[in-house]
Formats: structure tokens, C-alpha cells, sequence
């Protein structure tokens, strides 16, 4: 049973991520891209290295000297609109913390990598997700083999609209979930509409701790 302390913790951990992102899109919209990516890398370093929800323990902590994040590719960046392509799919991830995760297909957005699925959190809270996996996944050097995120609104990570009804997409944004640094958390991952065989090196990158 998760201990108040504990909940407690974590409430402030997304807390802390809706206020940097908060940062990151006012900070995009008068500075530039590149500067709010740089904002995100540091307020993230800090989370990570000094916060008591941080998922690196106690040992990584010690040796952490900042996330592994790629430099800022401008061509990364778009809006996308989200066209009906696959819209009303569903989709159910069983994860070991959270049970079983069900989400529901908004449909499928075009990007400058590629095209990927945009899913709706069809349970508490409706927040939308897209994961990414790309050609990079499991190698040396490369990302994360389970994939990562761009988008997980429930959770803070959202970047903006666009124009219209699209959604703003900076791929330099991509982060690895909480299970890539602690076998105990189990995270929803990408599938076959959210992989891509192109290389992404951007956003952050995979490495021990």
C-alpha cells in the first residue's frame, strides 16, 4: 500500500513537471524553442537529482550529473493536425503499478518523422499520450528500448496547440519514462502506430545512472 508520505511526494513531483512546462511554452512563445528547451533540461536536472519522488535512487542520485539530452534540432518542430486515421481504436496496457491502462485512438498526426497515433486516456482524467519509439531504441549510444514519450498531458508534458485544432509537436521534447530508471515502475509503451524505423537523435537520450 502506497504510504501518504509517498503520495504526497509524487502529487509534488507533477506538480513540479505542469510548472515546467508551463516554463517551457512561455518560454517558447517570447524567447525561442531552443531556449525553452534549454530551460526544460535544467529544471528537470534538478528534479532528478534532488527530488524525494525522483524515480534514480539513492546510489544514482550520487552519481547523477544530468540527464543525456541531445541539442536542439529546429527542424524537429511542427503543428499537426489529428486526421481520423485509426480514430476509435482501442487500445489496453497491463502495467504491474497501475493496472490495466485503456486508451482510445484520436487518430493519427503527420510529422516530419513520420506518421503516429495520438491516443486519448479513456479512463480518470482523458489526457492524451503519444509515445514514441524510433530506429535508435536498444542501441548504444541510442534511446530508450521501450520508447519514449512526447506527449503525456495527464502527467504535465503537454507543449501547446497549434494552429486550428492541431497539436504543437517538438520532438527534441521526447523524455524517457520512469520505467527506463527503475524496473519497478511499469509504463505504458509504444505499438506498432507509434514506432518508427527512423532515427531520432533527439530529446533525451538513454543511459545508466
Amino acid at each position: 500500500m502506497v504510504s501518504p508520505a509517498s503520495a504526497l511526494r509524487t502529487a509534488d513531483w507533477r506538480r513540479r513537471m505542469f510548472d515546467i512546462y508551463a516554463q517551457v511554452r512561455a518560454t517558447a512563445e517570447a524567447d525561442s524553442p531552443s531556449s525553452a528547451h534549454d530551460s526544460w533540461r535544467r529544471e528537470r536536472d534538478t528534479l532528478f537529482a534532488s527530488h524525494p519522488a525522483s524515480p534514480l535512487s539513492g546510489e544514482a542520485k550520487q552519481r547523477f550529473g544530468g540527464l543525456a539530452v541531445a541539442p536542439y534540432d529546429p527542424e524537429l518542430r511542427c503543428s499537426a493536425e489529428i486526421d481520423d486515421d485509426g480514430a476509435g481504436q482501442q487500445l489496453e496496457v497491463a502495467t504491474g503499478t497501475d493496472g490495466t491502462v485503456y486508451f482510445e485512438r484520436l487518430g493519427t498526426v503527420t510529422t516530419p518523422v513520420g506518421r503516429l497515433a495520438v491516443w486519448r486516456l479513456a479512463t480518470y482524467g482523458g489526457g492524451l499520450f503519444l509515445p514514441v519509439r524510433d530506429g535508435l531504441a536498444g542501441t548504444d549510444g541510442g534511446t530508450y528500448g521501450g520508447g519514449r514519450y512526447l506527449l503525456d498531458t495527464i502527467k504535465g508534458a503537454h507543449l501547446g496547440e497549434g494552429p486550428g485544432d492541431s497539436l504543437l509537436l517538438d520532438f527534441n521534447f521526447l523524455y524517457n519514462p520512469s520505467c527506463a530508471y527503475d524496473e519497478r515502475w511499469a509504463c505504458p509503451l509504444p505499438g506498432p502506430d507509434n514506432r518508427l524505423d527512423v532515427p531520432l537523435l533527439a530529446g533525451e537520450l538513454y543511459a545508466e545512472y
